[in-house]
């Protein structure tokens, strides 16, 4: 029983892969300075086409190049198709991604770089990883937390944004500013 399940996951994450890169991806969709390949595996995809969306769920594992996205549940959103006459161009006539969203578990690596919270944004079109809801991240041993982390895939940069939270003290509403965080391990 044990080898049919892992025979299905593994058809599942294949059929996954194939179905997106050759459906709905440019290659260059999660890189603008390569096309490298994408790779998906997942416990099981949905294709919603009504909504140009790909649901992938259970130990979502997404890959291209040095950029890595693991999460419990991504939904991919693409360009809808185009409607009309066909025009033969080599260039731009398929579906790129426009956004990713991953909740659960997310984290996303690249290099000594390492991205964690419970919910991820990808902006394809301004190359952006968005992390909200408990979001750290890491570069080697030093570790920064905030309300929000935004990752800048093409400019190899983050940044780290606080928020505003109220509490509430003897009956007067307060407004307190929350702070980012850092640990800085110093090299010996």
């Amino acid at each position: 029983m044990a080898s049919t399940t892992t025979g299905r996951s593994v058809f599942t994450a294949l059929l996954a892969t194939v179905f997106l890169y050759l459906h709905f991806v440019q290659p260059s969709s999660l890189s603008a300075k390569s096309d490298p390949p994408i790779y998906v595996e997942a416990d099981h995809m949905i294709s919603l086409e009504n909504k140009n969306s790909v649901l992938f769920k259970g130990n979502v594992d997404a890959k291209q190049g040095d950029v890595r996205m693991r999460s419990d549940e991504m939904t991919v959103y693409y360009t809808p198709k185009k409607k009309g006459k066909k025009k033969k161009k080599k260039t731009g006539s398929k579906q790129q991604v426009e956004k990713i969203v991953s909740v659960g578990n997310v984290e996303v690596s690249r290099d000594d770089w390492l991205g964690t919270s419970q919910k991820m944004y990808y902006i394809n079109k301004t190359q952006q990883v968005i992390l909200v809801n408990n979001a750290k991240a890491w570069q080697g041993p030093n570790m920064v937390s905030g309300e929000k982390i935004i990752y800048y895939i093409d400019e190899n940069r983050s940044e780290v944004i606080g928020s505003t939270k109220t509490t509430i003290v003897d009956k007067d509403n307060e407004k307190k500013k929350s702070r980012v965080k850092m640990t800085i391990i110093p090299g010996k």
